[in-house]
């Protein structure tokens, strides 16, 4: 049995495949609705969040038999844990990363984490659209919000946590775009255009999470553009397609 750490589209897929390949798999997610999206289409799941403590005594107590780090790019803290979890149990780790797209252009400037992000925005200042989530919004707000000349427009998931974390951060409701992607390109210009948007953040979380959309659609509105780098992890053993990660779960396991 498979220890499976998801919460994307991507990994929900491969979740199925490897299923399909005849292998048992338990999904590990943070939310119920991801919960809710393996299991209607038929993978088994669990919600929590998992320290690697807590990753060693799950794979301990149900003996999975190696770890598949679906996890989101910038899960970051998740991938950790389950590399050390699996170290600490003994299992093969094995990480899925969607493969990193490159852009180049004189308004796009790409920076190492999210509070260089900030900072830079706030040189720049204008109307700002950050895309990349609420889980760092703190760290946006703690430069943007209140600073002249200056309006940060956020754009996450319409779940009732993040407008808890807005109003608390001082976000008022006028700039929250609380919707589900994923976006066109279409989409996003009317988006950039309804709000005057003069600079865009975002994380180049790769073509499967819609970055692609998001930059050209900036891009081609003459908007700059921020993007922060994945961090960096120094993954055992890493593969961009489910081929790969099957055909090495096949060889672990056999």
């Amino acid at each position: 049995m498979i220890l499976f750490l998801a919460g994307t589209s991507d990994a929900r897929e491969l979740a199925l495949e490897i299923q399909k390949a005849g292998l048992r798999v338990l999904a590990t997610v943070v939310t119920e609705s991801a919960a809710k999206s393996l299991e209607e289409a038929g993978v088994p799941a669990q919600v929590g969040r998992l320290t690697s403590a807590d990753m060693t005594a799950l794979i301990k107590e149900k003996g999975f038999q190696a770890v598949v780090d679906a996890s989101h790019p910038f899960a970051e803290e998740a991938s950790k844990n389950a590399l050390q979890g699996a170290k600490e149990a003994d299992v093969p780790y094995i990480r899925y990363e969607r493969e990193s797209q490159r852009f180049r252009h004189p308004n796009l400037t790409v920076v190492s984490d999210y509070a260089e992000a900030a900072r830079l925005a706030a040189r720049i200042k204008g109307v700002i659209m950050l895309t990349t989530g609420s889980k760092t919004l703190e760290v946006f707000a703690k430069e943007l919000v209140g600073l002249p000349n200056t309006r940060m427009i956020v754009r996450m998931l319409p779940r009732i946590d993040n407008m808890e974390k807005c109003a608390a951060l001082g976000v008022e409701q006028k700039d929250i775009v609380a919707i589900q992607g994923p976006f066109s390109k279409e989409l996003n210009i009317a988006l950039y255009r309804q709000y005057g948007v003069t600079l865009m953040i975002t994380k180049e979380s790769g073509k499967v999470g819609s970055v692609d959309e998001k930059v050209a659609a900036a891009l081609e509105c003459g908007i700059e553009t921020i993007m922060i780098a994945r961090p960096k992890v120094n993954y055992s053993t890493m593969f961009s397609s489910f081929d790969q990660i099957i055909a090495e779960l096949n060889k672990c396991l056999c």
